[in-house]
């Protein structure tokens, strides 16, 4: 389930504060941090991202 436009473009990753870019449409499901140095990606649960440093996966 995709997440509105217009919250992505409040959104901010809680570990760098970069914007975050919408990666619904991949599975799974997440928000990725657009920072270089972060690159975090939040996933999304049911419409509803979890903007948690615990909960982020790493990038590869």
């Amino acid at each position: 389930m995709p997440v509105e436009a217009s919250l992505i473009q409040i959104l901010a990753c809680p570990a760098c504060h970069a914007p975050l870019e919408d990666r619904t449409d991949a599975d799974p499901a997440e928000l990725v941090c657009t920072s270089a140095d972060c690159g975090l990606g939040y996933p999304v649960r049911d419409g509803i991202p979890v903007l948690l440093v615990d909960e982020a996966s790493r990038p590869a």
